[in-house]
């Protein structure tokens, strides 16, 4: 059975790996992950809480120049599953993902590297107007991506479960709180960094609006998400009709 299972997830792991350099639907995200590896190993809440607290750890950390944050992939799966198999508190699989998606990283970046020398092949049959070669060698480049998310994501979880297990529970408790505690604060990070992205002097008041329906007015974050959607919704329709009512304003006025 564990077979079945680990099959499955290295087949979702290899294509949501092509997806995080090709596709970019987004299903290799850790919202999505979490959810669909949940599916699979039997517990899908657990894999959503754990999904949704990876996502606030990876959302910050987009790849800047020639940075590569941490594999998003491997340590949105791995961190899910391991939080299944092993039971383990939400924020502890945190702390365990980011590792995990360290490492990951360093092997993407020397494919990458690799992936060099087939870009200036590409060059080549470019010059020479060679557009199936080009097509040919930009989407045999999706092969060893697959490839090597899929084994990464099914040799951990079906040779190395039990043993993930059991070294999980001999872990002393003082280092296990460690992870939790550090597990807690990762996804504040991880939003902090992405404010400091994003934030602009112009949304200021919107966060001001968040915190206090969250802290004063106890709305769920469910709630407040909708709360935001209509603003957002709000502040588009209502700019481009006025864009549109504009021109029309100017059009009549030439006539």
């Amino acid at each position: 059975m564990m077979l079945v299972k680990a099959l499955l997830i290295a087949l979702y792991a290899g294509l949501a790996g092509v997806d995080l350099f090709d596709g970019q639907l987004h299903f290799h995200r850790p919202i999505v992950t979490g959810p669909i590896v949940g599916l699979i190993l039997g517990d899908f809440e657990k894999g959503l809480v754990v999904g949704a607290a990876l996502e606030l750890v990876f959302m910050g950390m987009v790849p800047l120049a020639g940075a590569q944050p941490p594999n998003v992939v491997i340590g949105g799966i791995l961190g899910t599953a391991f939080a299944i198999l092993a039971n383990l508190d939400p924020k502890v699989a945190v702390g365990l993902a980011v590792p995990f998606a360290v490492a990951v990283q360093g092997a993407i970046t020397l494919i990458l590297t690799v992936y060099a020398w087939f870009i200036h092949m590409a060059d080549k049959y470019a010059e020479e107007g060679n557009v199936r070669a080009v097509e040919f060698i930009n989407l045999a480049g999706m092969i060893p991506l697959f490839i090597f998310y899929a084994v990464i994501a099914f040799l951990p979880l079906y040779f190395g479960a039990d043993a993930a297990k059991n070294i999980i529970n001999s872990v002393p408790q003082v280092i296990m709180d460690g992870l939790r505690v550090a597990g807690g604060m990762m996804p504040a990070v991880g939003f902090a960094m992405l404010l400091k992205i994003m934030l602009k002097k112009e949304y200021i008041h919107f966060l001001v609006l968040g915190f206090v329906l969250v802290s004063y007015f106890k709305l769920p974050l469910i709630a407040v998400a909708i709360i935001g959607i209509i603003l957002a919704a709000y502040s588009y329709y209502n700019g481009n009709l006025g864009s549109k009512g504009n021109n029309k304003e100017v059009v009549s006025d030439g006539i």
